[in-house]
Formats: structure tokens, sequence, C-alpha cells
């Protein structure tokens, strides 16, 4: 996951940056959303008809990593504890989700099986982020987790310790009770974060460690007793996009890491948004590389962050990762996801077949005067700034307190005093209204920042004059932020629309201008119509 605490409205000088140079490492943890207690809850037998495996909103569960044991698939996953509108990962403990058969849909939920300050006693309560459970070779399990150090005076007090049970539920107990055994203080001294462990037992029995984010994974050997370091730590290298999470694996002789990567920008293959992650591959024919980097195992899912984990189980491989799509979901109350993983051997090393994620079956649509979702958006200022995603503008979400990439923006140090952004659609649609929602950290009549427009107006397309001709408006052009503001208009047929947005600001100084959702409204309601992802665009106007 994206280690940082975003609380609050997003400055608009740290929207103009990318992801990893805004997030400073966390040096404190946040106070738990609820006490932990000593007593874990009961197991809960779940039926599942899909994902997200938690759908109910009772549980989040975040940063899975699945293992084999006990003839079962098991997946330690986080437990996200944010409220609705707060930017932090709130996450305070670890719980286990098992199945004998993912097809079936029939899966046992563990909660709160660990928390770091009852397994570590150096360790500080909360910030239970992602660890890893591995069967070890004399028959117990080995838990990897980054947990944050109490008496530390590191930099970054983020630190990898290693505790053991007999059961993948525990109890379990520090296995290097002197304390972690990854920090920037052991074994060597580093000036990384120590989060995201992942280990792989390789067919000769050697053990090795990989971790890290940021841009930034090290790896390490483990002596036998898959706990005390062997040799130097290494920097790996190859990862295109790395940014963090990664998860090693070995087929057929060949090394893998899967890992969220946020290389950004419209011809990225991974992402358009800098906040948002693909899972990219590299493959090796070492454990320590040289790595290469191969492609994109998974496409940006709802919640910006990503983190992949892969096993093979009774035969069949599958990742599991997390999204945002369980009820009252979002960037930090995810939900763990399992799908199908298949490998293409016609090509050496093998190929990781792009998946596509499933969802369980949501409601029946309602019908709308919304068509905005068949329509393709631009703007003016295309390609938008890599920290924006202009298709924030018709995906039907807004937000209190959103991240960068839940809206459209232009903040950059020399704003203009004009944007727009637009809609075309394959074919001409009838219009008689729209709604736009503005997103501002600035006040009205501000040159900095981000602010209301100081005036605004919609045009159609006029196909017979070839030209954009302004609507018949019936109200005013609304510009408070943090809500719809609608404008009704005399019908008009066209193929596209456009907001043309003036910029508040003083002299040659203006601010920037964001909006979270554009909607263009049709004279009845009917069934949406969302366009095909794979559609050809259509013809621009103008």
């Amino acid at each position: 996951m994206i280690r940082t605490a975003l609380v609050g409205a997003l400055l608009s000088s740290a929207l103009a940056l990318p992801a990893c140079a805004q997030q400073a490492p966390v040096s404190a943890p946040a106070a738990p959303a609820a006490a932990a207690t000593a007593t874990a809850p009961a197991p809960r037998e779940l039926h599942v008809p899909g994902n997200p495996i938690l759908a109910d909103g009772d549980y989040y569960s975040t940063d899975p990593a699945p293992f084999v044991a006990k003839d079962a698939l098991w997946i330690l996953a986080g437990r996200d504890m944010a409220e609705p509108e707060v930017n932090d990962f709130i996450m305070p403990e670890w719980q286990l989700l098992t199945t004998k058969d993912p097809a079936s849909g029939d899966w046992t939920h563990y909660p709160a099986v660990a928390r770091p300050h009852e397994v570590f006693d150096w360790a500080e309560e909360g910030r239970a982020y992602a660890g890893q459970i591995v069967p070890g070779p004399d028959g117990r399990y080995y838990f990897y987790a980054p947990v944050l150090e109490k008496d530390s005076d590191a930099k970054d007090r983020f630190a990898i310790g290693v505790a053991v049970a007999d059961s993948p539920t525990g109890p379990w107990r520090d296995a290097h009770p002197e304390g972690p055994i990854i920090s920037q203080r052991v074994p060597v001294a580093n000036d990384i974060q120590n989060i995201d462990p992942t280990v792989l037992i390789d067919e000769d029995g050697k053990v090795y460690l990989y971790w890290g984010t940021f841009g930034q994974v090290r790896a390490i050997e483990l002596e036998p007793d898959m706990v005390h370091t062997k040799g130097r730590e290494r920097e790996i290298t190859g990862l295109t996009g790395f940014f963090e999470a990664p998860w090693i694996l070995k087929r057929k002789g060949t090394y893998y890491m899967l890992y969220a990567g946020n290389k950004a920008g419209p011809d990225s293959d991974c992402t358009p948004a800098v906040y948002h992650a693909c899972i990219g591959y590299g493959s090796a024919p070492s454990p320590f590389g040289p790595w290469t980097y191969r492609g994109v195992v998974l496409k940006p899912v709802s919640s910006t962050t990503s983190h992949p984990g892969a096993v093979e189980f009774k035969g069949q491989w599958y990742l599991a990762y997390h999204t945002a799509d369980a009820q009252g979901g979002g960037h930090f109350r995810r939900s763990v996801a399992l799908d199908k993983l298949e490998w293409d051997d016609s090509v050496r090393p093998a190929r990781i077949r792009e998946v596509v994620p499933t969802h369980r079956e949501g409601p029946a649509p309602v019908p709308t005067r919304n068509v905005a979702a068949a329509a393709v958006p631009g703007a003016s200022n295309s390609p938008v700034p890599v920290q924006y995603w202009i298709a924030a503008l018709n995906d039907g979400v807004t937000r209190a307190n959103p991240l960068p990439p839940e809206m459209w923006g232009s903040w950059r140090p020399d704003n203009p005093p004009r944007q727009w952004i637009s809609y075309a659609w394959d074919a001409p649609v009838t219009l008689n209204g729209a709604r736009l929602w503005f997103w501002n950290d600035q006040p009205a009549g501000a040159s900095i920042g981000v602010a209301p427009p100081a005036a605004w107006h919609l045009e159609y397309w006029d196909a017979a004059a070839r030209g954009w001709a302004p609507v018949k408006a019936e109200g005013p052009y609304g510009t408070q932020p943090g809500r719809f503001q609608e404008v009704a208009f005399a019908p008009v047929t066209t193929r596209c629309l456009r907001a043309v947005l003036e910029a508040s600001g003083k002299g040659s100084e203006h601010a920037g201008l964001a909006v979270q959702e554009f909607e263009a409204l049709a004279p009845e309601a009917a069934l949406p119509r969302p366009r095909a992802e794979d559609a050809p665009a259509p013809q621009p106007c103008g």
C-alpha cells in the first residue's frame, strides 16, 4: 500500500507532485479505531458469491498474502478501519480467510489473529501493514510482519519482525525477541522504509527475503532457521515502475516478482494516474537477478493502492489483490479479491496473462437522466497531469475528501485564465441540462492553489454551423464547490458538450481548477448504457 497519512483536504501544491514525492514516511502510528482486545472474535463461516470476499462492510481486508496449508488455501490480510472520509491507513490487526475450494464460495474468516504490540514486545500498537505467512520446512509457520519500533531513534521506525506458530491461526510468538531482523539499523544501516516483506523457500532449501516501498526493493538471504539474516543486503533493479508491494514466486526454474507499479502517463501500460497502481511483474534467472520487466498482470482497480499475492493451489494459480468494491468501501477501506491467474507457456520465460477482475453481481441499474457514462471525456489541458485522472469526470463517484485521481484538475505553477472539459458521444444525444461538482482547497477569488471558477458556461457542438455554440441556460451558473451545480437549458441534440471554466485570480496570476464529476442530463430518465472499454474513440468535435 502507499504509506502515508493523507489527512484532510489535499493542498494543490502537493497535488502537483508525484505520489512518492509528497508522501513522507510514517514515523508514528495513528490511534487504532478501536481498542485491541486480548480475545479474538470467533471464526465466521461465509458463503461468498463473488469478489470481494468480504463485501458487506463489517470487515474490510487489505494487502492479501495467500499461502497453502492443511489442504486449504489461506489468505493473510490486514484490516482497514478508517472512517469513511478519513484518508489514512488505520490498520490495527491482521486477519485470515481460508477455503478448501475457491470455486465453492465457502470461506472461513478468522478475525484478529494477530496485533503488532501483542506479538512483538518491541512494537507499537497499530499500523499492521502488509505481512506474509510462510509454511516452514519444520512444519511450523513463520509470519513476517512490518511494524513500528517503539524505542528507536531511526528516521523511519518501520521494521520487519518474525513470529512463529504451530498453526496458521496462531497463537503467534516472537521468533526473534531481540528485535526486528530488518530495520534502518539491522542487519546493516539503510535509509529506506522497511515494509512489505515477501519470502521464498527455494527448491534447494535456501530462503530469501525481499521487501521495500517508495521505488526501493531490497533482498537478503535468510538462514535455514527462517529467522536470521545471512550475507549482505542487495538492491534489486530492473523492475520498471516498481513502487511497493513485492511478491516473489518461482515457477519452472524462473523467478518472478509481482509488485505495485506506478509508472504513470497517457502512454503507460500501467496507469494514467500516479496515485493509482497497476500490478506489474518481472522475471529473473536467479534469486537476486538480473531482473527484466515483463508487463502488467492487473490494471488499476477501484482502490488507489494495489497489492499482489500469487499462489498455486490444487494445480491452479490464483492472484489475490484488493479493491474498494465492498459496501462503504474506499481507498482506506479496502477488500480482498481472488481471481484465477493463467500462464502462457508458449514463450520463455513463461508469460503471466493479464488478469481481468471478476465481481459479484451488483444491484440492478436504475434509470437516470445522466448519459455521461456513454461519452469519452476530454480537456483543454490534455494530456492531463498524472496526479489527476480525466476518467473521474464520468465515473459516478463524488467524495467529501477525495484523492487527486478522483477528479479532473488543471493546477500547475502557471495556470491559464481559462480551461474546458468536454464529452464526445458516438452518435448525437439530446440534452437539456448538466451538473458539475467543483473541488477546491482555496476560497473563491484566490489566485493560488485550486479555487472555484470565477464563472463558467456550457457549449454544444452545432454540426450545421460546424462550431461551438452556447446553450440557452434557464438559470445562473453556480460555482459553489462540494455539491452539484446544476444548469438547465433549452434542449439541444449534439454529439459533443463542453463546460468552459474561467479561473479565478488577479492580473496574470490564476488559480487552478478541479471537477470531481460532470453529468450530462437528457430530458427523460433511461437505463444507463456505459461505454464499452474497448470501443473505438468517437471523432472529436472542433
